[in-house]
């Protein structure tokens, strides 16, 4: 049995949800969110509760999609009520960000300033050296933060790069610190 598939997910005040076609479909005060429902799960919408479940829970691939679905559903829910939020870091000398229109422009040490253009239902902002991606699908706000990591990882010497605020990037000593050891 699945401890998080077995979960009831209950639905938020302002927040409408109902299957139709296959599809899961939430409503909320943020957006409306999709979810294609595979053929081995079932889900459910009553009394403002929803349940997922499947054809053989004692089967383990039908139990690992059992949680993976139940999560999903809640990732919607705390979505489209709350949102999501992610931040990154510029660290480096000269290195900067600036928002031109809905488009992100950055220079981190390139010949040309690079632009990044997010997908519909991600904001960007920028704060000095803190870039924030915020929307309301989990999937879309992490990986517009993996690909403006991408543009420009952290690198171990000097630790320069694009990274996020929780992130502790691993850092070697350099040339001269292995010549004075030996």
């Amino acid at each position: 049995m699945s401890r998080i598939g077995k979960k009831v997910r209950v639905i938020p005040a302002g927040v409408q949800a109902e299957v139709k076609q296959g599809q899961l479909i939430i409503k909320g005060p943020k957006g409306e969110l999709k979810l294609a429902i595979h053929p081995r799960v079932t889900i459910s919408v009553n009394d403002g509760k929803i349940m997922v479940s499947v054809v053989n829970q004692e089967n383990k691939s039908d139990r690992a999609l059992w949680g993976t679905f139940s999560s999903i559903v809640g990732n919607m829910l705390t979505g489209v009520t709350n949102g999501f939020k992610k931040e990154l870091e510029i660290n480096g000398v000269g290195y900067k960000a600036s928002m031109s229109g809905n488009t992100l422009v950055l220079d981190v040490g390139y010949s040309h300033p690079v632009k990044f253009n997010p997908v519909a239902g991600v904001k960007l902002s920028v704060d000095k050296n803190i870039i924030t991606v915020e929307g309301f699908d989990k999937y879309a706000v992490g990986e517009t933060a993996a690909q403006i990591r991408a543009i420009k990882k952290v690198e171990p010497y000097k630790g320069k790069g694009i990274k996020y605020t929780t992130e502790v990037p691993r850092r070697k000593a350099g040339k001269t610190a292995g010549k004075a050891a030996a």
